[in-house]
């Protein structure tokens, strides 16, 4: 057994770790991160490359078939066996050699092993060889470990060992038919892909399709995965579960069977706390560590929980918004320097309350920031709705001879700022970060009319926008 001591220890290597690590070593701390998995976590193997890689070459052909003189050099279908090379390109075969060459050359140190708490600011680290390391923080401990899928108690889903989002987006075989349990980002997103390689696919979304979205959202997928020829299933429960010779055989609430050779399980996330020992510092395994906006877990001074596992946006890049938060943090209190934790410090994340962009990669694409005019008028802001076709600006009839969305604005009438902002259509995902910019830097609505949009783009959507909303007069 060997003992070592750090000034931040951080506990899980994966996107949101690394930039704690990172922003606290620039900060000037000696920095330990440790990982039982691979260097770069869930999102450079198993959820955000992988599952974009997985999505785009069917998306580049369906765009290319929408257009008139493009869809005729179309001579062939889609090689599925060439996205799942790409795939694996992209996740560089599951190999992390580049990301601990990173790690080595910011200055962070790196243990490879399963951590757990054995008291205030103390751990033990068991290594896949049996090794022990004892570890103590001088002065905090980052947890930054994610989240997990959650398994549904349905009867006879665990026996039929079905995929979750790291099957389906690790996948080395293409299954004949899937059916999807869940109909958030990942259920939605897989759905879309899955059905591109020609998979026979069954989406069980018993509340619709991304319901935290604005509904034209759901709808507008729904209706693109329906077209793809998967079916789409709302308003049913899958009450059992079993498997046979004939492949996986799900009942649902309304008596009827769903027969797939795979099942998806995509119906959200648990902690990843159940294995941490964090019994030992007065927590309950197996729940979410909530934090101040500080990233500081509530009733401690020296622990930190960064991304997925404190609950508050489980989003990649908004966990890497903590991190850097986090980190400068950590280091600030280390040295006994100025933390600066108002709203919008330098060592807060205080986006992630209602200022948080996603993109769905579905087709159509879903983008959205900030509130949505149900979450708005339920937080009591006096707001005026802006909706608008996309497939009128001038841009959509550019990329698509059948171009199809929506955009809304959300706009707060007492401060004449925008609060919320959804896009839905074929390459939306690049408005997104001016609605972002726009939202959180409450730029008003009059000044906005002097950013002017290029022609001919989506973001001429802007200037619609403001038409529909009205010039402010001179007088």
């Amino acid at each position: 057994m060997t003992a070592r001591e750090y000034d931040l220890i951080v506990i899980g290597a994966g996107a949101v770790g690394e930039n704690v690590a990172d922003r606290a070593v620039q900060g000037g701390l000696s920095v330990l991160i440790v990982e039982d998995e691979l260097v770069g976590g869930e999102c450079s193997y198993w959820a955000c490359m992988p599952s974009k890689a997985l999505l785009r070459s069917a998306a580049s052909l369906r765009a290319a078939r929408a257009v008139d003189g493009a869809r005729q050099a179309i001579t062939g279908e889609l090689d599925v066996a060439g996205v799942l090379r790409r795939r694996t390109k992209v996740t560089h075969d599951w190999d992390d050699a580049s990301q601990v060459k990173w790690l080595s050359k910011a200055g962070i140190e790196l243990l490879r092993g399963h951590a757990e708490f054995t008291g205030e600011r103390e751990l033990r680290v068991t290594g896949d060889d049996g090794s022990v390391t004892e570890l103590t923080a001088r002065h905090a401990v980052a947890v930054s470990t994610g989240s997990l899928p959650l398994l549904p108690d349905i009867p006879g889903l665990r026996d039929i060992e079905p995929w979750t989002s790291r099957d389906a987006t690790s996948a080395r075989e293409v299954p004949a038919s899937l059916a999807i349990l869940g109909g958030g980002v990942v259920g939605a997103e897989m759905a879309t892909a899955y059905a591109g390689f020609g998979t026979e696919v069954t989406l069980i979304a018993r509340s619709g399709l991304l319901t935290r979205e604005e509904p034209f959202a759901g709808e507008l997928v729904k209706e693109s995965l329906e077209a793809m020829g998967a079916t789409v299933l709302t308003g049913v429960d899958v009450t059992a579960a079993a498997r046979d010779d004939h492949g996986a055989t799900l009942t649902l609430s309304d008596g009827r069977t769903i027969v797939a050779e795979q099942v998806l399980v995509a119906v959200g996330r648990t902690p990843r706390t159940g294995d941490l020992g964090v019994e030992a510092i007065g927590l309950t395994p197996g729940e979410w560590l909530e934090t101040d906006d500080t990233l500081r877990v509530n009733g401690f001074d020296w622990l930190y929980a960064v991304g997925d596992v404190n609950h508050r946006a489980l989003l990649t890049h908004q966990g890497k918004y903590q991190a850097r938060a986090a980190g400068d943090v950590i280091a600030a209190r280390a040295r006994g320097t100025a933390v600066d934790d108002a709203p919008w410090g330098a060592h807060v994340a205080t986006a992630d309350h209602r200022h948080v962009p996603q993109v769905t990669f579905t087709d159509p694409e879903v983008a959205s920031v900030g509130l949505t005019e149900a979450a708005a008028r339920k937080d009591g802001y006096d707001i005026r709705v802006l909706d608008y076709d996309l497939s009128w600006v001038a841009g959509a009839s550019t990329l698509s001879d059948d171009y199809r969305g929506t955009a809304r604005a959300i706009v707060d009438e007492k401060r004449g700022v925008l609060v919320g902002a959804t896009f839905v259509g074929q390459d939306v995902v690049e408005l997104l970060h001016s609605a972002t910019v726009a939202i959180v830097g409450e730029v008003p609505l009059d000044r906005l009319w002097h950013a002017v949009p290029s022609y001919p783009t989506l973001s001429e959507v802007w200037l619609r926008w403001l038409e529909a909303y009205g010039r402010p007069s001179a007088g």
